[in-house]
């Protein structure tokens, strides 16, 4: 079982100033542990689910930039992309960058975007549900399209671009990995299966994941793609520091379904739960 850390809130003690040496700290010790992936929030204002909006939230990528200053193996990426957030082209221009100065560690995690108030608070348009999913499928061809040799015009019903240039060119082959996040089934898991390396299914009782990885399967089936070549990833539900074993046996139930990634959100003090979690509880996860 691989295992990633997803860093959600920035109200850390000593405010804005600790944000960048917190967060260096919080990397250093992923990178020390078992982790092999860290990845932040595509967010301009705080989830209101979570804490107030005005909490403070960095910008992602700019975030992930950071990130790869201080690490050197780890994989980084959004969970996930807002695809009203920015132009494709730009996007895709974005990840490359990232790719590059990682030195081939960037991916690119994209989803239809949801949160409607930060939309309307800096004047960013929020088209329909339909749309937005119609504008991510438009989205991952343009970036598939910047990503190939072909530096030609892209025109479709929502994106026109004369020119797909992008040098450079990133360093993962064939291109930086795609993550889609989300479990719909009729318009999430059918991208997956086109277009994804991987997804990540919302948490849920084992039955609800399992019934969504048969439709990921079936959608795999109709567009043939290999269904074991897509990783399969989700946000751990349960506190792994209560009763380890139980959270142990929990955990290979999801991967026996076919989970190959569980993710931790860090609570409290998020240097000293990286630290706890990349010790013996994440070595035994590691071997699942």
């Amino acid at each position: 079982m691989n295992i990633g850390l997803h860093v959600v809130s920035f109200s850390w003690p000593d405010g804005p100033a600790s944000i960048g040496p917190t967060l260096a700290a919080v990397a250093e010790a992923a990178e020390d542990g078992p982790f092999t992936n860290i990845s932040v929030m595509d967010h301009w204002f705080q989830m209101e689910a979570m804490a107030p909006a005005t909490e403070p939230m960095l910008e992602g990528y700019t975030t992930l930039g950071f990130l790869a200053a201080h690490t050197s193996t780890i994989r980084l990426g959004l969970l996930v992309t807002g695809v009203t957030y920015r132009a494709p082209g730009l996007l895709a221009k974005t990840v490359a960058t990232l790719d590059v100065l990682s030195g081939g560690r960037g991916q690119l995690g994209i989803g239809a975007a949801w949160y409607q108030r930060e939309h309307q608070g800096l004047g960013v348009e929020f088209p329909p549900t339909a749309e937005r999913f119609e504008r991510l499928e438009e989205a991952l061809q343009v970036c598939f399209q910047m990503w190939s040799d072909d530096n030609g015009p892209f025109k479709g019903k929502y994106y026109e671009l004369t020119e797909t240039i992008c040098e450079p060119r990133p360093i993962s082959r064939p291109r930086p990995p795609v993550l889609i996040g989300g479990s719909g089934e009729r318009k999430t898991l059918r991208l997956v299966a086109k277009y994804a390396d991987a997804c990540n299914i919302f948490a849920g009782p084992t039955d609800q994941i399992a019934h969504k990885l048969d439709v990921l399967r079936r959608h795999c089936d109709n567009e043939e793609r290999d269904y074991d070549r897509i990783s399969k990833t989700m946000l751990a539900r349960n506190d792994p520091f209560g009763d380890a074993d139980e959270f142990l046996a929990d955990a290979q139930q999801y991967r026996d379904l076919g989970i190959d990634t569980l993710i931790f959100v860090p609570h409290g003090d998020p240097v000293t739960y990286t630290r706890q979690l990349g010790g013996d509880l994440g070595a035994r996860l590691r071997d699942l």
